[in-house]
Parts: structure tokens; sequence; C-alpha cells
């Protein structure tokens, strides 16, 4: 089995949902007392959080870099980052490895073209809605066609997954306005909806509405699982 290096701490909330999803995943594969090889690095999420709103992404980038190289030091045989929006810097931090990245927004691609869905809603950070590093990485590199929220909607999104979710806080208003948001995404043509920040799954999730739901924090660690399964 090999190794899954885990960068995480972004938040601590979801990163706690990947270690959980990785170790019940490969029980389930292998069975009896077996869990998963994990090498993390959980990251001060303040200062990270700083970085973004100050637009510094290449001290952000050089920051998780550096981190990503102790994950590879511990024997990490391939590294995932446990966040949508800092795949952002993904090229920067892979630069610095020997060992592989597997990207989030292409593990999600690929399960949207599994189950047959060509037009998807996106919802996640503005960084994540708003720039091509994640929606143009789904349209350029798979010719799938992405939906976001109109702007007064995407600084909805935004400001619940900063101010709420990634403080713990979850709130029954806050709840609504993602479903509903949801549900305008559909009326667009949508055929589901990718929750592309790993915390938005505190809030919403299948149970809560009729739109397929594509959660990338369980989406990502699945890959993950086949990766460290390989032979």
């Amino acid at each position: 089995m090999k190794t899954i290096g885990l960068l995480g701490g972004m938040s601590w909330e979801s990163t706690l949902w990947y270690y959980q999803a990785l170790n019940e995943g490969i029980k389930k594969q292998l069975g009896g007392f077996h869990s998963a090889k994990i090498a993390m690095y959980s990251v001060d999420f303040a200062e990270i959080e700083h970085l973004q709103m100050q637009g510094d992404w290449q001290k952000a980038g050089e920051v998780l870099a550096q981190a990503a190289l102790g994950v590879e030091k511990c024997g990490a045989d391939f590294l995932l980052i446990c966040t949508n929006t800092m795949h952002k810097v993904a090229p920067n931090i892979q630069a610095k490895l020997s060992i592989p990245l597997l990207h989030i927004a292409d593990a999600t691609a690929q399960e949207l073209i599994r189950q047959e869905v060509s037009k998807v809603g996106l919802l996640g950070t503005a960084f994540t809605m708003e720039q091509d590093f994640y929606k143009g990485r789904l349209e350029q590199k798979y010719g799938l066609e992405v939906v976001v929220p109109n702007q007064a909607d995407r600084q909805i999104v935004h400001k619940i997954i900063y101010d709420e979710l990634c403080l713990g806080r979850i709130q029954s208003d806050s709840k609504n306005e993602y479903l509903r948001i949801i549900n305008e995404l559909e009326k667009q043509g949508a055929q589901g909806v990718i929750l592309g920040c790993t915390e938005i799954g505190l809030l919403v999730n299948q149970d809560d509405t009729q739109v397929k739901l594509f959660d990338t924090t369980f989406i990502h660690a699945d890959a993950a699982i086949l990766e460290a399964l390989k032979t």
C-alpha cells in the first residue's frame, strides 16, 4: 500500500473528514485491521487566510510548498492538498516535489464524466468560482460546461464559507441560502452541483436536495484510495 500525503488544516474541520474517509475506505477495501498509511502536515489556516485576502498567492504557495516537502520527507508516495482554493498554487507546490500531486479538480472531473454529467454548477470560494485555476481546468482540460451563481449569490456563498463554515459554525439560514442557490443552478441547466469547497459538506449534503451533489472532499479521498492500492 502506498503512503498518502495530506497537506491539511485549510480548515482542520474538512481535513478531519479526509482522514476519516481515507481510513474507512481502506478498511472497506482490505478489511480486518487495515487502515490508511498517511503522512500529514496541518498548517495554521490563519496564516494562509491572511495571505489569501492580501492576494499574496506567491507567498502562500511558498508556505505550502515547504509544508509539502515535509510530507514528502515523511515518506508520502503522492500528495493531496485538502482544499479546493489552494489548488490555485498547485503548480508551485508540484514544482518543488518529486512525488505526484493528485489534483482535486481532476478527480472531480473524472467522476463527473463517469456519471455522464456534461454541464455542472460550481460552488466554492470566490477564488474557486471566478478564477481559471479550477473552473477553467474543468472546462479546458475536460470539456465540461461549468455554471456559477450570479455575483450577489457568489458573495453569499463566499461569505458563509469564511465567516461560518471555516470556523465550524453551522446556521440554518445559511443552509437555506445554499439550497436556494443550488436550485438556481439547476434552473440554469446544471445536471448536478460541485461542492467545490471542502467545508460545504458541513452545511448541505445529498439528503437535503434532489439536485445531484458532488462533494469534492469524498471524491478526492476516493481517488486517493484507488491510487494508494495500485500495485
